[in-house]
């Protein structure tokens, strides 16, 4: 793989990282951070009514499944940069990653007490694809990502289904729900709130990425992001307009195709276990062509018109992505759980967004001026001087 020659940020990338963690905490401000219960709608007027379906639809369209995408992109791109940046001092930084790859998942247990759908803990163990594969040719990586996110888990059910009509897709172990924690998401403490988060909200979260096919699609899309980072997509500003203007066309074709499908097999197929991992597959394909037409559409917009200088207020908001994440859990929950001030029940979708759109504006205001005085985040530094504790050095075999 090629190797990056600059070892200072990456705009780009800060600015598609913000817009991603602006996405997820839009998100999960509708659900409630995981605790979809809402205002009776009948007690609503009827403007609030509709304002509530357009903002859950818009929202689920844009940045449902795809600011997650974004940010796992953006994982597999930061760690061919690291990588990169190590092996121009001759050093092999593999070993390390893993080790800071620990230090991800330590993170997101913490996350997790807060938060019972954290993907923290999914990412550092999926992360580890992407010391395996670096140093493989780029067309074997290629390979690897595509077969990921075609989703094979899914289709080997499918081909279960279609021989077998008695076959019920389960998750075995991880067989959970997060209705589970409805009772101490309404009425708990802290603590018990912590304690149901971290032992069944975890079991459920698990749960949800095995039956919604994001364990290998997120791996897939880790290896995108070091393609992308050695291909210098992020980092060729005009030169790759080309690339993504194609890119853009293609995700197109992929989600239409993929949509019209979609459609067409809820009509005519009757069997559920047949349907299911079938709607899943189609549903996720459109995702990606969504996912990576909003990078493509965000990256020709940051080099090649005015909105580059907001797009560029928004790079600070990226830098401190890590901190914003597990902030947005501590304030989401606390605001519309029980332990905090449970607004859950008084709160629809439409007051919802505002209050995402505040925590943001927050961290934003606290971006900037922590940034004033910092290179990086509170978080972010603390995860980079823990990653090189220990002299560690992988050893090929």
């Amino acid at each position: 793989m090629a190797m990056a020659t600059k070892t200072t940020r990456i705009d780009a990338a800060d600015v598609l990282r913000g817009i991603a963690v602006i996405g997820i905490i839009l998100v999960h401000s509708v659900e409630h951070f995981n605790f979809i219960s809402f205002a009776d709608a009948a007690e609503q007027c009827a403007f609030l009514n509709f304002t509530d379906r357009v903002v859950w639809d818009s929202l689920f369209f844009i940045f449902g499944g795809k600011g997650y995408a974004i940010f796992a992109l953006l994982f597999g791109f930061s760690f061919f940069i690291q990588d990169s940046n190590q092996q121009a001092k001759g050093k092999d930084f593999r070993m390390r990653f893993v080790w800071r790859l620990f230090l991800l998942f330590l993170i997101g247990l913490f996350d997790a007490l807060f938060y019972s759908g954290d993907i923290l803990v999914l990412y550092a163990a999926m992360g580890l694809i992407l010391p395996i594969v670096c140093r493989l040719p780029n067309r074997a990586v290629l390979w690897i990502a595509v077969a990921l996110i075609l989703q094979p888990m899914e289709w080997w059910k499918l081909d279960h289904a279609l021989l077998d009509p008695t076959y019920l897709p389960g998750n075995g172990w991880f067989d959970a729900s997060f209705l589970t924690l409805a009772p101490v998401q309404s009425g708990g403490t802290f603590w018990e709130a912590c304690k149901a988060n971290f032992m069944e909200g975890q079991f459920a979260n698990m749960n949800w990425y095995v039956a919604n096919g994001r364990i290998t699609q997120t791996a897939g899309l880790f290896v995108i992001g070091l393609l992308m980072g050695s291909k210098g997509l992020l980092t060729g500003g005009e030169k790759n307009l080309k690339f993504w203007f194609g890119i853009i066309c293609w995700a197109a074709v992929v989600f239409f195709a993929a949509e019209g499908l979609l459609n067409l097999v809820q009509e005519f197929i009757e069997r559920g276990n047949v349907l299911r991992p079938l709607r899943l597959i189609l549903k996720s394909y459109g995702n990606m062509g969504v996912t990576f037409a909003l990078v493509g559409g965000i990256m020709i917009l940051f080099y090649t018109t005015k909105l580059h200088v907001p797009l560029m207020k928004i790079a600070p908001y990226g830098r401190m992505s890590l901190t914003n994440y597990l902030s947005q859990s501590i304030l989401g929950t606390m605001i519309f759980h029980n332990w905090g001030f449970g607004l859950w029940d008084n709160l629809g979708i439409t007051y919802s967004v505002f209050v995402g759109v505040a925590i943001i504006a927050v961290q934003i205001v606290f971006c900037r001026w922590w940034l004033q005085s910092h290179r990086q985040g509170p978080v972010e530094w603390a995860w980079k001087k823990a990653t090189w504790l220990f002299s560690l050095e992988w050893k090929d075999r």
